[in-house]
């Protein structure tokens, strides 16, 4: 329907009516995107969500620039990878966490501006390094030990890498070792000046973000995977050019002065209390529209009729407000009611940073999903995989394999097994869900906890000793300094204030 714009759905504004009752009905009775993607930019990608510009890419999800990419989330600019999570500029790499601007990086977190390296952390300006830790600009080096040029190439190969026993035990093994080292307080974070949250990179005068690319005076903002992003609060996944965002999600493209609103781009500007109000300026409370102006409940005024009738609804907003089931009350200035939210508590995002029992989510309001049974019937276990990649043949795309973890039955498409050969990595015994998770559990909660440096003068306190390689500028004594960490008391990592962790490391 190319003359589709969303106006067929318009409504008047009933005044004996809450007005966020009325988007609920308008939003309910609008035609779905069944996607949230941008169409004309996907080649050979049918399966993936909140994407755009994706070539030959399956099971990506809020991803941008990405070609050959599987099993990943939250990225930008990939290439030729999978089971990838908060990452962008990578290129054939394969089980990594927070990384930027590597190549050939396997199972690795935090690094940036490193090639070849398996098992590391918080590598900068690395290559050729295995199960390494906090290293600057160095080469062949195995657990932070160095080595000759032909002895590490000699000690890699001796690794077996293309085995999944011993994918397992190295993982496990620098797992361990990277507990041995300090970690500066605020998980990376790069390049950024007056900031807090985890991962907040190119950004300044900015608190409490998480996962965030080029932020400037923001405040509560997460997962923007494309820089920039200025004078915005509470605003969650996107980026690119947005500005002026206030209680948003996927928002981005140059969107100008949004608030109260759910997918809206590019370009947009002035909309308040909208879902999916595509290249359009100037809505109140409109629901599935495109190219559209002065509009409330998807029904079109001139300006001036548009501008009064929305101080009126404000007005009634606040003398009558929406009130949900569980009692909570919506009047102007909050964000849309749980019960707009067409997805369940367990299948969204929220679950991700807010797990909840299906009783939990229910009582507070929230909607769950029960999934169908999996009509498919594995074919083979995942322990019955060959342990070799070098093992494995092309009939293994025919399998319907039972995953170790969760029982589920996944396959391993072409991409992915050509892919696995590329890198000499083995089969994974998991499936891509229980793989996510994997890695989700290597990411810190998105919340931020006050402690105090774990440095004690030669040595670190806490569980795992360190000891100081440099004299810090507190002296003998231990370090005073106190910060805001989204490390845990309870976690057994040895964090540093800025001072002790760059006379240590950087």
């Amino acid at each position: 329907m190319i003359n589709w714009d969303g106006t067929q759905y318009a409504r008047d504004y009933d005044l004996a009516k809450p007005f966020l009752s009325q988007l609920k009905e308008l939003n309910e009775a609008t035609p779905q995107m069944a996607l949230e993607v941008n169409y004309p930019t996907l080649v050979n990608s049918e399966y993936v969500n909140h994407a755009a510009t994706a070539k030959n890419c399956y099971l990506i999800y809020t991803a941008d620039e990405c070609e050959n990419v599987l099993y990943s989330e939250i990225l930008a600019h990939i290439r030729d990878s999978m089971d990838c999570t908060r990452s962008q500029n990578l290129e054939l790499c394969c089980g990594n966490v927070n990384c930027a601007r590597c190549s050939k990086v396997f199972f690795s977190e935090d690094c940036v501006d490193s090639s070849d390296l398996y098992f590391s952390y918080n590598c900068r300006g690395c290559q050729n390094c295995f199960g390494c830790m906090n290293l600057r600009r160095k080469s062949y080096h195995i657990f932070n030990e160095p080595y000759d040029k032909d002895s590490y190439f000699k000690k890699l190969e001796s690794f077996k890498l293309g085995s999944f026993e011993s994918i397992e035990k190295y993982k496990e093994e620098a797992h361990a070792f990277w507990l041995r080292f300090p970690r500066k307080f605020m998980q990376a974070g790069s390049k950024s000046v007056n900031v807090t949250g985890q991962n907040v990179i190119w950004s300044k005068n900015s608190r409490n973000c998480w996962n965030t690319v080029g932020v400037e005076d923001c405040r509560y903002c997460q997962i923007i995977t494309m820089p920039s992003v200025k004078d915005s609060y509470d605003y969650t996944i996107w980026g690119n050019g947005a500005q002026r965002i206030y209680e948003c999600m996927i928002v981005g493209e140059g969107a100008d002065t949004v608030k109260f609103s759910s997918q809206c781009w590019p370009n947009v500007r002035n909309i308040e209390y909208s879902v999916f109000a595509i290249s359009s300026h100037d809505l109140f409370g409109c629901a599935n529209v495109r190219n559209k102006q002065y509009c409330i409940l998807n029904k079109q005024y001139a300006k001036e009729e548009y501008e009064a009738l929305r101080e009126r609804i404000i007005k009634d907003m606040n003398e009558k407000p929406y009130v949900d089931a569980n009692g909570r009350v919506f009047k102007y200035g909050e964000f849309l009611p749980y019960e707009l939210s067409p997805f369940g508590h367990n299948e969204s995002y929220a679950a991700d940073f807010f797990p909840l029992t299906k009783e939990q989510a229910l009582a507070q309001g929230f909607s769950w999903y029960e999934s169908e049974p999996n009509p498919y019937k594995p074919t083979i276990k995942a322990q019955e995989l060959p342990d070799s990649i070098g093992d494995v043949k092309d009939a293994i795309l025919d399998q319907i394999i039972e995953c170790g973890t969760c029982k589920r039955p996944f396959k391993v498409i072409p991409l992915e097994l050509t892919l696995l050969r590329r890198f000499n990595l083995p089969l994974p015994r998991a499936c891509s869900q229980c793989r996510y998770k994997e890695r989700l559990a290597r990411i810190n909660p998105s919340r931020l906890m006050k402690r105090k440096c774990m440095c004690g003068g030669a040595n670190s306190e806490g569980q795992i000793a360190y000891r100081n390689t440099a004299r810090h500028p507190h002296g003998d004594g231990a370090c005073p300094n106190e910060f805001e960490t989204s490390y845990s008391p309870d976690q057994p990592e040895i964090i540093y204030c800025e001072a002790c962790y760059n006379a240590e490391v950087a």
